[in-house]
Formats: structure tokens, C-alpha cells, sequence
């Protein structure tokens, strides 16, 4: 009996001891992971990133929306622009400024991780992962399914994929409340035409996150319907060809570097574009930048900003909005 009850408590140590171990082989595989990016690129995390680096607006917004502003030690200088950032306060906290950082001033911050965008120069992504700094490259949005794409790379290299998730429903949840507004009160047969001025180089036709906007607002898309891609250059030909029912220009300054005005009375005192419907009712409108160019969560946002420049004020919506799940 005595011997029972001595093995009985060797074999309990023993079990404790294992139960231990596996416990903690537990604990450490739960706090290390891995991700795959854009470019096939297998990306391991020894634990959550607390320095991190974007090198797009866009990706900053996204990082924004999934964990706090204190997880950033630099954000986009043009996320302190009030013509261009819907995140202000957000913002406020995070220490340093960069705009399309080079390898040596990624290098100076020192970041645990770095979020590239595939559209700009990736010469610095193995510099960095030579030096042990991790590198998820993510796709150049183009559409909303690339944004969705993006949230959820983004969110697993944070370690939080179930936010990612979650801050798609959120937008999703929006988009289809906006979608089933503009059914309701705008009859198909009375959709309007629209055709954006961007200062930003062949942007706006097939092929941009502007075209899924539209869509989404009710809003035709004068320069997809009409052919162009993105990168082909709108005339203003062009413009007099579709004729549209709404004009949207530029509502930014590039930072006060450029002249709003004479941008606007290029188009607006031209005598060529007088017999276009949306300069004849003064149905000129500047939509937030903010807003329209979001290739984030924030996607929503546009859409509505774009349906409330065409509609009015049903689709009203307040400055300095964004979508978040950071807790």
C-alpha cells in the first residue's frame, strides 16, 4: 500500500512538472507568429510590434484604426494638415514625422516593424531585414477588395487579426447603411453624373479607389464611364464630352505650396468648359481630402463625402471621422 501511494505521488509530480512545461512551450508560441505579405515574404514576430512605421497615409490610418497612437513612433506629415487628415488629435502623440521615409531616416527611428506599400521604391525592405528590423510589404490599394486585403495583413503582422476583421464589418456596416440611403432617396433614373479634378496625376478614372466610391455613393463615375484608366491625363476635351452634372475640385493647397484659386479659375472661367452643366448651375463642389483619397477603413467616409457633394445634406457628414476598434 505504501508502495501505491509513493508512486501515486511520483507519477503526480510528474505529471505537474509536464503540465508545466507544456504550459509554457504554450505561452511562448502564443506570443511568437508569423505572416506572409504581399510578396510572398514569410515575416516572424518573437512578440507584438511597439515601434511602428508606416511609410503611406493610408497605412497609417489603417495601423490607427487596429491598435493605439502610442504603438507608432512616426506617422505621415500630412496627417497634421487639416486639409488632408481626418485624425488631428489622433495624431498628436505620436513623436515623429515622415513623408515616403528613405532607408537611412527609418534606420534613425528605429522601428520593430515597417509597413511598405508595393507602389513605392523597395530597395531599403532588405537593407532593414538584414539588420533585423521586420518588413511586411502590403498591395497599392486600387480598389475597396485591396483594401480589405490590406486591414487583414495589417492587423495579423500587429498580432490582433481579429480586429482587422472586426474594423471590416464596422466599414462594412456603413457602406451598406450609405448604399441602402441613396436607394431609398435617389431613384436610378436620377443619379448624376460627376467628374473629379485632381491634382493628383491621372487619378480618378477605372482602376482607383475614387471609381469604387462612386459605386458606392450612387454616383457616376464621368471619367470611368467614359473609358479612361487610371493614368490616362484628363482633358478638358474631355470634360466638355461628358458634360457633368457635378464638378468636384481639389478642397487642399498641397500644404499651402499651391494656389487653390487659380487651380479653380482654370477650370471655372475657362471659356471653353462655360456650356458644361455643372459649371452653368454652379454645381462646383470641394470634397474632403480627407475623405475621397482613402485607401483605408476610413473608404467609407468617401463614399458618403462624395454622395453628400452630389445629393446634399442627407448625406451630411461631420469633419474628422475614423474608423477604429483600438481599445
Amino acid at each position: 500500500m505504501k508502495h501505491c501511494i509513493k508512486l501515486f505521488a511520483v507519477v503526480t509530480v510528474f505529471c505537474l512538472i509536464f503540465i508545466s512545461v507544456c504550459s509554457k512551450q504554450q505561452t511562448t508560441s502564443s506570443e511568437e507568429y508569423e505572416v506572409t505579405d504581399y510578396q510572398g515574404t514569410v515575416v516572424h514576430f518573437k512578440e507584438k510590434p511597439k515601434r511602428i512605421v508606416t511609410t503611406t497615409k493610408g497605412t497609417d490610418t489603417i495601423v490607427l484604426g487596429l491598435v493605439k497612437p502610442d504603438k507608432m513612433i512616426a506617422c505621415d506629415r500630412n496627417l497634421d494638415d487639416p486639409n488632408s487628415s481626418n485624425m488631428l488629435e489622433l495624431v498628436k502623440g505620436i513623436p515623429n514625422r515622415v513623408h515616403l521615409p528613405k532607408l537611412e531616416e527609418l534606420i534613425v527611428l528605429q522601428p520593430d516593424l515597417v509597413i511598405a506599400a508595393d507602389w513605392g521604391d523597395l530597395d531599403y525592405v532588405q537593407s532593414l531585414r538584414d539588420m533585423g528590423i521586420n518588413v511586411v510589404v502590403i498591395h497599392g490599394a486600387k480598389n475597396l477588395t485591396d483594401v480589405k486585403e490590406n486591414i487583414i495583413l495589417i492587423s495579423a503582422a500587429l498580432g490582433e487579426p481579429d480586429k482587422g476583421q472586426q474594423l471590416i464589418s464596422m466599414m462594412e456596416e456603413r457602406l451598406n447603411a450609405l448604399k441602402e440611403k441613396v436607394d431609398r432617396l435617389v431613384p436610378q433614373d436620377q443619379r448624376q453624373r460627376a467628374v473629379l479634378i485632381s491634382r493628383v496625376a491621372y487619378y480618378g478614372g477605372k482602376d482607383c479607389i475614387y471609381d469604387d466610391a462612386c459605386q458606392w455613393a450612387g454616383v457616376i463615375n464621368g471619367l470611368s464611364e467614359a473609358g479612361l484608366h487610371r493614368g490616362t491625363k484628363l482633358t478638358k476635351e474631355m470634360i466638355v464630352k461628358i458634360d457633368p452634372d457635378v464638378l468636384f475640385l481639389p478642397s487642399y493647397s498641397v500644404r499651402g505650396l499651391a494656389d487653390k484659386q487659380s487651380f479653380r479659375d482654370n477650370y471655372i472661367n475657362d471659356p471653353s468648359l462655360q456650356h458644361v452643366k455643372a459649371i452653368k448651375s454652379g454645381k462646383v463642389r470641394e470634397p474632403r481630402d480627407a475623405y475621397i483619397y482613402s485607401a483605408s477603413q476610413d473608404f467609407c467616409f468617401g463614399a458618403q463625402e462624395i454622395a453628400y457633394c452630389t445629393y446634399g445634406d442627407e448625406f451630411k457628414q461631420d469633419d474628422q471621422q475614423h474608423l477604429s476598434v483600438a481599445e
